[in-house]
């Protein structure tokens, strides 16, 4: 008589096949069902968490709560955590607000932020996103192009959205979107020209109707609109949107406005008193206009901010401080290989100097240590030493050795 081969009474798959068969009353289940099933089971308790969420449950946060949050993790830029601060507090208020008809209807304030590249724009969104809860889509400005055109349609920034929000489109809807390298839209020039500018001013017109409030129909898997697909319906009144954009060359426009160049008895009395290293600060809703960008946009992003540039102090702090600090994630990296990692005040002052030496804001600091702790990281984790101390010549001696690897690379 031949001898019977167990298997499971899910997918039969014969015992051999399996590494483990658990064995019922009168059936058998092997471990890749159970994992299987495992998965459905926890995916159909957290759809049915996300269906009893509704905006009431939204936590609102004070103002002042807001930018303690924001401290924690953004060093510096104290006139731009309290602008936004404000600005979201007034936003979610807005969407708590029960609507009747007598009511006064409170208008969204969207925010633009005006700062230099590393200064932090897209942190302080990311840092207010997940205090919230609310999902957050990032979206560069630079590959939007008029419909029709190579590149993408301005639809596409609420696909990114329904993506964070796992295509729950109520939640969704109470969202954030930050636009991030808005000043490349901005429009080429005022001359006529015998090319179609489709990444400029047209785009700049295409996202007027986002911005406000409007439904849109948006592909649900992105790409092209075309007749036969079923689109999602997004709408945006309550979809709060923050651009961000570093505006290179914006300063010239903000010294011309304040007459920082003329000459003669008409000089301006207050010249003396302009921070001449941070012009960022005097920006105004005219300077951006003339810097190309269309005076309906503006008026649709009200709330306008900028983020100063990080002199050394903040650049130091921010190596340290902040609860995601750099140093911070590389002890917790080497701590993971059992290695404890240690650096000096004098390597960090040095790291600081060449970062501002470089002009690349905090993007500058990451790469700095990625160059001077790439050897450590590859020698490290399979060494018997279990304790690295960074110093000053330690710095100096790592950052010389691959500034001369690339200089002999390029001769």
């Amino acid at each position: 008589m031949a001898k019977q081969v167990l298997e499971c009474s899910f997918c039969g798959r014969k015992k051999p096949e399996t590494n483990l068969l658990i064995a019922g009353i009168n059936a058998h289940v092997c471990d890749r069902c159970i994992e299987q099933a495992h998965g459905i089971v926890l995916e159909e308790l957290k759809s049915n968490a996300n269906a009893t969420k509704s905006s009431s449950d939204l936590v609102l946060r004070k103002p002042k709560e807001i930018r303690a949050f924001l401290d924690q993790y953004v060093i510096g830029q104290d006139q731009t955590k309290k602008v936004m601060s404000v600005a979201v507090y007034n936003h979610y208020k807005r969407l708590m607000q029960l609507q009747h008809a007598e009511d006064v209807e409170i208008e969204k304030s969207n925010i633009i932020m005006v700062g230099q590249t590393g200064t932090g724009k897209t942190l302080v969104a990311k840092t207010i996103a997940r205090m919230l809860d609310v999902p957050l889509a990032i979206v560069d400005a630079t590959v939007l192009t008029e419909a029709g055109y190579v590149g993408e349609d301005v639809e596409s920034i609420l696909t990114r959205l329904l993506q964070a929000a796992d295509y729950d489109v109520p939640k969704a809807e109470r969202g954030i979107v930050f636009i991030d390298e808005i000043d490349k839209i901005a429009r080429k020039s005022d001359n006529p020209s015998i090319t179609r500018d489709v990444s400029g001013e047209g785009v700049q017109q295409a996202l007027l109707k986002l911005l406000e409030g409007t439904v849109v129909n948006v592909p649900p898997k992105g790409g092209r609109k075309h007749p036969d697909q079923k689109f999602v319906e997004v709408n945006t009144k309550d979809i709060l949107f923050i651009a961000g954009g570093a505006f290179d060359g914006i300063e010239k426009i903000i010294s011309k406005r304040l007459n920082r160049q003329a000459v003669g008895y008409s000089t301006s009395k207050n010249v003396d008193n302009i921070d001449k290293d941070n012009l960022l600060q005097y920006i105004i809703p005219k300077d951006i206009k003339d810097f190309g960008l269309i005076p309906e946009i503006i008026g649709r992003l009200p709330v306008l901010t900028h983020m100063d540039p990080l002199d050394r102090e903040t650049l130091r702090a921010i190596l340290t401080e902040p609860k995601n600090a750099l140093i911070k994630q590389y002890e917790k990296l080497f701590a993971m290989d059992d290695v404890k990692f240690t650096i000096s005040n004098d390597a960090l002052d040095f790291i600081v100097d060449k970062a501002l030496e470089y002009k690349l804001g905090a993007r500058g600091l990451r790469s700095l240590c990625e160059a001077i702790l790439t050897d450590s990281m590859y020698e490290l984790p399979s060494s018997e030493e279990k304790v690295l101390h960074i110093d000053k010549a330690y710095t100096h001696d790592a950052l010389t050795k691959n500034l001369l690897k690339r200089l002999e690379i390029a001769s």
